[in-house]
């Protein structure tokens, strides 16, 4: 489901009402569910990738906040297994390719006989923004920067909260989470504020950085028949286009 997109317009008139409009207890719970189906239209499989981090990050940081300063040991035992877990998940899902065919290069070179095993599998979107910004929480509640997070709700929505969830930004846990938690009423004069940053980012995206992208692709697919100064056009382009793009989401 793209955030340009029809179907998104819906489901945001659908989820933003219903927040409102549900008792305070149930707020929580409809954005979580309405994140799930959000990144379920993407690819539902792997929603087994966002709730196995969300478990592993859940657990560790309670571990962690509830062993004493003295057992450093153990503190550090659960923050490596918070960084293995996610880690592990982006190289195999996003890196593992890449460097099996760097190794059978390698291998190559010095003569030795190796072909690069390769994983067929569609690369989870937005999975590098919720790996990293899951393991950020379990290492500032390492530091101390922030107790952790008690209901198992309110930290799966940190993960998966679907308007930062597939494009960023990556968002530290001492401010989404204290967000989740407050009360908000309908306030007339943010509604403005917010539908006019989210026309200003969709023009940035569909008038700005679409058309950048035309050069763009047009220079990066035919590499050879264009000069130095038409590849700093189409990177400096690119880049633009990049920022552009993530602009039609307000932050």
């Amino acid at each position: 489901m793209s955030f340009v997109s029809t179907e998104f317009i819906v489901f945001a008139l659908i989820v933003i009402p219903l927040y409102f409009l549900v008792a305070q207890r149930w707020r929580l719970i409809v954005l979580l569910v309405a994140s799930y189906v959000f990144y379920a239209g993407w690819r539902a499989p792997y929603l087994l990738l966002i709730v196995f981090s969300t478990l592993v990050d859940y657990l560790a940081a309670l571990g962690i906040h509830r062993r004493p300063q003295e057992q450093a040991s153990r503190r550090r035992l659960l923050l490596f297994c918070s960084i293995a877990a996610n880690l592990g998940v982006l190289i195999v899902f996003k890196y593992f390719n890449l460097f099996s065919a760097a190794a059978s290069d390698v291998a190559g070179i010095l003569g030795i006989p190796h072909e690069a095993r390769l994983l067929h599998v569609a690369l989870p979107v937005g999975i590098s923004f919720y790996t990293f910004q899951s393991m950020a929480y379990t290492i500032d509640v390492y530091r101390g920067r922030l107790p952790a997070c008690q209901n198992l709700g309110t930290f799966a929505l940190y993960v998966a909260f679907f308007p930062q969830l597939v494009a960023g930004p990556i968002e530290r846990a001492t401010n989404m989470l204290p967000q989740f938690v407050r009360k908000l009423a309908v306030d007339y004069d943010r509604i403005v504020d917010g539908l006019r940053l989210v026309l200003w980012g969709l023009f940035k995206k569909l008038v700005i950085a679409d058309r950048l992208a035309i050069y763009v692709d047009a220079v990066y697919s035919d590499l050879q028949s264009h000069s130095g100064l038409s590849l700093i056009v189409a990177t400096l382009f690119s880049r633009f286009k990049s920022t552009a793009t993530l602009a039609v989401i307000p932050t």
